[in-house]
């Protein structure tokens, strides 16, 4: 057995999200931890999974901050590392009045940016059942080098590849660009979780089901679960289609990580169910908990299952300012999509 669940690479950053005004009027700006990645293994360490994260902060005191917030969420953080030169990636998010975020990276460079082949911890990689990337730890030569790298060792290790595009506009000085790293991850993945309009943006299809099918013809993504919004989720699996309605919100306070949370309980049930079945057949082949029994032989009902607890987890961050440290609990989750824990 593997010593991790899931193992993430990618960035880490402070997200300043506006929480009131001032006497002044001036907006007051809250410092989140944030990141696509760890948000994803906040979320997995609430269901009680064993986790860990590869990435790069300042030596500063974000950095620092972070890197306790991390231990503080049970998230191994042996695969740190701290940049003397450079400072942590800080982003400022803005609500729109459509509910949307608009996003302002101060990342140029960022450390999370400066992430090299060397500070790599084969060791985490090798020990993890599950590893999971996005694009941001891609806009730049140096980490998409060794994002690269860190693919190819969870592959050799036989881990079961995620990814989720997460496509931040703003970090890319080409969209084309955005474009093939996206292009490349889902050529690398055997799950993939992208968003309604990351899909379209791919693809150029407005049909999620006849973009999904594209995506899967091309690449031989065994599972892609596109997220809808308020419109709840889809899965596409082995030709068949499975969709789960939403859990609305009374008052969206913050949409930052809503996504990630919806992966991280997505990736749970994986790993829950693969580790039924190998209860189930101790001793046998076929009752191993890896890459293959994840995804072997998912029933509509459990791809249903999945979504449900998936997007009842997203729509409990969205009533919370922040995500990593304001992931739910896995008996809010339950209650929500009316399972008994």
């Amino acid at each position: 057995m593997k010593k991790y669940d899931v193992l993430a690479l990618g960035e880490l950053l402070i997200d300043f999200t506006e929480n009131g005004f001032s006497e002044q009027g001036n907006s007051l700006l809250e410092a989140n931890p944030g990141g696509a990645p760890c948000n994803v293994l906040a979320m997995l360490a609430k269901y009680g999974r064993k986790t860990a994260f590869i990435g790069k902060v300042g030596e500063d005191a974000f950095g620092r901050k972070l890197a306790e917030i991390l231990k503080d969420c049970g998230i191994d953080t042996q695969g740190l590392c701290f940049d003397p030169r450079v400072h942590t990636t800080l982003a400022f998010v803005h609500k729109l009045a459509n509910g949307d975020r608009d996003f302002s990276f101060y990342r140029n460079p960022g450390a999370d940016m400066m992430l090299s082949v060397e500070d790599l911890r084969e060791d985490l990689i090798r020990q993890s059942r599950i590893f999971h990337f996005g694009t941001l730890s891609m806009t730049d030569p140096g980490c998409r080098e060794a994002t690269k790298r860190a693919i190819a060792l969870a592959e050799e290790a036989g881990a079961l590849i995620s990814f989720d595009p997460n496509l931040r506009s703003p970090l890319w000085s080409d969209l084309e660009d955005a474009k093939k790293a996206i292009f490349y991850g889902i050529s690398r993945c055997q799950v993939l979780k992208i968003s309604d309009n990351e899909i379209e943006f791919l693809t150029g299809i407005r049909d999620y089901d006849r973009a999904a099918k594209s995506l899967q013809e091309q690449f031989g993504t065994r599972l892609i679960c596109v997220t809808l919004g308020d419109q709840g989720s889809k899965a596409y699996y082995e030709g068949r289609v499975v969709s789960a309605g939403s859990y609305p919100a009374e008052e969206v306070i913050d949409t930052t990580g809503a996504g990630d949370t919806f992966t991280g309980s997505m990736l749970n049930f994986l790993l829950e169910r693969a580790d039924g079945l190998a209860s189930q057949n101790e001793g046998s082949k076929a009752g191993q908990s890896g890459a293959e029994s994840m995804l072997r032989g998912l029933t509509d009902q459990d791809l249903s299952r999945m979504l449900k607890r998936a997007n009842a987890a997203a729509s409990l961050i969205v009533r919370r300012r922040g995500a990593l440290r304001m992931m739910p609990e896995k008996e809010e989750v339950a209650a929500l999509c009316g399972e008994e824990n």
